[in-house]
């Protein structure tokens, strides 16, 4: 099984962010006094505009009509490309995780709107029922299967995880990013343990036609901050007000209006909520605890 330890891909990850979306931003010292007649929405983990009309389509409508102005899609290839676009100028809003958030914050000075809540957002770490692993402290030495880097449930919430238990993830424990494959890994005894959101395991359990039984979750994290939708900071601040208020207001319509596409399940019992930038300084803490602090 190919590994290679996760410190060396995110120094990969966040110098290609850095290089790519680094720059001054030259509309912050000129606010927009008009509100823009049409706004361009992108979500960060949906490539194109065939899937973005597919899972979004009743979602931009609905917003629409909330805000009176014109909402046009604009695909973006990741979330980087979303950073690019708002520091361009080309997106006023976007939706977009926590990690992601942080890092766009970081380099376009992008205003949080409105947080979109998902229930049991939280990470776990599990393994094989017969392991004699049962805490935290014994999983110093073994090799732990994680999703992806930068990922909140499957990365930084689990190494937040293994940071309160008294555990340095750069030294104590051996991480693997296997992805989708890091459920059977665990079930073949490839890896000692599994780091990976609640939700995200329970669709790996029916991907993989395999049973709770099979496995044991020895820590559960904290609550993960929540998704949310950032304002280009060009707009002005009256505008960005405004449009908070109205999402949150009509949340029951918004919320509705994402579920009409199964690939937004995860945001079954949402609630819409102001964000605060403060509410994701856990993510920050996580990378500046795995060298990457400089990003910020």
């Amino acid at each position: 099984m190919k590994r290679r330890h996760f410190v060396e891909l995110s120094l990969l990850f966040l110098a290609s962010c850095s290089a790519t979306v680094n720059q001054p931003n030259n509309n912050s010292s000129s606010l927009a006094t008009n509100e823009p007649d049409t706004l361009k929405f992108a979500v960060t983990d949906i490539q194109g505009m065939e899937d973005l009309q597919q899972n979004y389509e009743l979602f931009r409508t609905t917003l629409q009509e909330i805000l009176g102005k014109k909402i046009d899609f604009y695909p973006v290839d990741s979330y980087i490309a979303g950073a690019v676009a708002i520091q361009s100028g080309q997106v006023k809003l976007v939706l977009t995780g926590p990690s992601e958030y942080t890092i766009i914050r970081a380099r376009t000075n992008a205003v949080p709107v409105v947080a979109i809540t998902r229930p049991d957002y939280h990470s776990i770490i599990l393994v094989p029922t017969k392991s004699e692993i049962n805490s935290l402290e014994q999983l110093k030495g073994k090799t732990i299967a994680m999703w992806e880097i930068g990922s909140t449930g499957g990365h930084l919430g689990p190494v937040k995880i293994l940071l309160d238990g008294g555990l340095n993830p750069q030294s104590d424990v051996k991480i693997s990013m296997l992805g989708k494959k890091g459920l059977l890994a665990l079930k073949n005894g490839e890896v000692d343990a599994l780091a990976i959101g609640l939700n995200r395991y329970k669709d790996a359990l029916a991907n993989n036609k395999l049973s709770e039984s099979d496995f044991r979750i020895i820590a559960t994290g904290k609550p993960l901050p929540n998704d949310l939708f950032v304002a280009s900071s060009d707009l002005s601040p009256d505008f960005v007000e405004k449009i908070r208020d109205r999402m949150v207001k009509n949340q029951d319509k918004l919320i509705e209006a994402i579920l009409t596409s199964k690939a937004n399940d995860k945001y079954k019992g949402s609630k819409l909520l102001p964000a605060n930038d403060s509410d994701y300084d856990m993510i920050r803490e996580v990378y500046k605890a795995i060298g990457q602090g400089k990003v910020f």
